[in-house]
């Protein structure tokens, strides 16, 4: 049984995340910042914990992920202000990071997007470039520490049921990457119990390939 922290813990990924993971016998802290959310976390089974990690310091996140093994960055701004969303899906997550290394939380899965990087070419007039620019900023952070990461990047996301079968091509294709978010759950929790996935961005969309075929070719 593997103790593990989910930040972010209220987002329909995390959801389904939790559920998953305790299924499988592992322990679930899950660190959310609205308290009118607790009850539909605790209906996961995971351990709800209020707390919002944008107001939070290094220590004050490294003393709610002490005596955990791995962590789930699944948390953002969701949008509006560029401010905010440097603050939550690039400066908080940073702190979260160092965080998990005072810790002693070793294994760190980043839930990015399909495609982040340095290079993602949107122009900074783009509403969009907020975003890219602070995951790209925080998957950099994250692929320099010391951590066992592993950064997964789905496309764009649906409410579709879990098919269990992704496509982790990155050529380019005709059509939108779509990506269910119970799909996600599933790669992030195959991923967590894949020490081959440890150091690798593994891109992702919905697909024809059962997720624990596929994290073999990438891994």
């Amino acid at each position: 049984m593997s103790h593990v922290a989910i930040i972010g813990g209220h987002g329909k990924v995390a959801l389904i995340l939790s559920q998953l993971l305790k299924t499988g016998g592992n322990d679930v802290t899950s660190i959310f910042r609205n308290p009118d959310h607790t009850d539909d976390v605790e209906n996961t089974g995971a351990t709800p914990v209020v707390a919002d990690v944008e107001q939070l310091s290094v220590a004050q996140i490294a003393d709610l992920l002490e005596g955990h093994d791995a962590v789930v960055w699944s948390a953002g701004a969701g949008g509006g202000s560029p401010e905010r969303t440097y603050a939550v899906d690039r400066d908080a997550a940073i702190r979260a990071m160092d965080a998990a290394e005072v810790a002693g939380a070793k294994r760190f899965v980043m839930v990015s997007y399909f495609g982040a990087g340095q290079d993602h070419g949107i122009p900074e007039d783009d509403p969009f470039y907020a975003y890219a620019q602070a995951k790209a900023d925080a998957d950099d952070h994250l692929r320099a520490s010391a951590l066992n990461w592993t950064i997964v990047g789905p496309g764009s996301l649906t409410e579709d049921e879990a098919s269990g079968k992704i496509d982790v091509s990155t050529g380019e294709r005709d059509g939108e990457r779509k990506t269910s978010r119970a799909n996600v759950a599933l790669v992030v929790g195959a991923v967590l119990d894949d020490p081959s996935t440890v150091g690798k961005k593994i891109d992702f969309s919905d697909g024809d390939t059962l997720i624990s075929d596929a994290l073999e070719v990438v891994g």
